[in-house]
């Protein structure tokens, strides 16, 4: 970084410190908070602005996934925070788990990838469909943050339709394991996972929930480079050549789609909150930066086109939190359906992509390099907006929903 651009990065920020630890409110929604919710936001903030912030777009721009931040998100509480605390997890609502993602990704979208697999991809289905002694032995260890997990659903050939897997497990003739073979792909966390939730087809065609876990012979997560979006996240693919794997490792609760898609419910609320967290901060990037930016002799943000774009970001955050306030009082009383949550995703992704890239032109030249984190945002949308069901899968899934009608088959 130049010294020149050094210095208007260093002082966008001090001349905004007293700001940096607000966010757009317009509908005063912190009255529909707890103190409790609040508390824990203002712990997830300052932990974000103090240890992920000031690295975060070297960790992109390297494309250099910080293992450390592992440990850490599981200290404060970010993995399965919604799950029960007998298995040393934080026992909390629907509320302060999207809260937290919401904050995470005001930081970067791939740091709340990290901490929703682990949480609702990983130790959602282990906690939903797994046995007393699976719980016993994963849980604590990934809910502190000395475990990292990942979820094996997609393949190279079948990720909007998972039912077309080809993955598969076989009973070994030993009757003590089975044997699994295939492929996953697109896997968030899986170059360094200690343990894998892979979804594949038993001898009769049924979809079984298996833990892999480092070390079995004929596992390996090549990562995958060369990506343009996610690049502070790890991002890699799950093989399995004749993995010998315990038969105590197949989740017992569910068979069939039901159990991956219930765990993707869990991880799309989230995912429904973390992008207001980018939409807030690229909002907050081109407010901040249209009340500086002097042109014709008076601040960009007195001239009627940027008070329009930001008037619309505004609106649309509103709009948002408003939709996934409700949806986690829904989720709380466990009334969500799994097309309102496929809903709030699809909107408030879009949402979000709409403001970085009005946000972005706002900043000019600027906002395509490093020193301000709305770029950053921009294509890291780009991937979320794919990931966890597409926006137009969403959309069939509302559709189906209002219709009755499958346009999937």
């Amino acid at each position: 970084m130049s010294e020149y651009k050094a210095e208007i990065y260093s002082n966008f920020h001090a001349t905004n410190k007293a700001d940096q630890y607000t966010h757009p409110d317009y509908y005063l929604m912190d009255e529909l908070l707890t103190d409790e919710h609040k508390l824990i936001r203002n712990m997830v903030r300052d932990y974000v602005k103090k240890d992920l912030s000031p690295y975060i777009e070297d960790m992109a721009q390297q494309a250099k996934f910080n293992y450390a931040m592992v440990k850490q998100l599981g200290e404060i509480g970010c993995f399965g925070p919604q799950l029960p605390t007998q298995y040393g997890c934080g026992g909390m609502d629907y509320i302060t788990y999207g809260i937290m993602m919401q904050e995470l990704e005001r930081c970067d979208s791939g740091v709340r990838s990290t901490a929703s697999v682990q949480g609702s991809l990983v130790m959602y289905p282990i906690y939903k469909f797994g046995s007393e002694e699976q719980k016993q032995k994963y849980l604590p260890k990934l809910a502190k943050g000395e475990w990292l997990g990942c979820f094996g659903l997609t393949e190279p050939n079948h990720g909007s339709n998972p039912a077309g897997m080809t993955t598969n497990i076989r009973n070994a003739k030993d009757g003590k394991h089975v044997i699994l073979n295939g492929a996953k792909m697109w896997i968030s966390n899986s170059p360094y996972a200690d343990v894998a939730v892979v979804w594949a087809k038993n001898e009769e065609g049924k979809i079984k929930g298996v833990i892999v876990e480092r070390g079995m012979e004929g596992f390996s997560t090549p990562e995958t480079h060369n990506k343009w979006s996610l690049r502070a996240s790890a991002t890699g693919e799950l093989v399995f050549n004749d993995v010998k794997v315990p038969v105590e490792n197949i989740l017992p609760g569910v068979e069939g789609l039901k159990g991956p898609l219930t765990c993707l419910n869990s991880a799309r609320y989230g995912i429904a909150w973390g992008a207001i967290g980018a939409a807030m901060d690229c909002y907050d990037t081109a407010l901040r930066y249209s009340k500086e930016r002097i042109q014709f002799g008076k601040p960009i943000a007195a001239f009627q086109l940027q008070q329009k774009k930001l008037a619309e970001m505004l609106t649309e955050i509103t709009k948002a939190q408003l939709l996934t306030w409700r949806l986690g009082v829904l989720m709380n009383d466990g009334r969500a359906t799994p097309a309102q949550i496929s809903m709030a995703k699809r909107n408030n992704v879009d949402m979000a992509l709409t403001i970085a890239r009005n946000a972005r032109q706002m900043l000019g030249g600027m906002g395509i390099t490093g020193e301000y984190s709305i770029m950053r945002h921009m294509m890291n949308l780009e991937s979320v907006v794919t990931y966890e069901g597409t926006h137009d899968i969403h959309l069939l899934i509302t559709g189906m929903d209002i219709t009755g009608e499958n346009a999937f088959s």
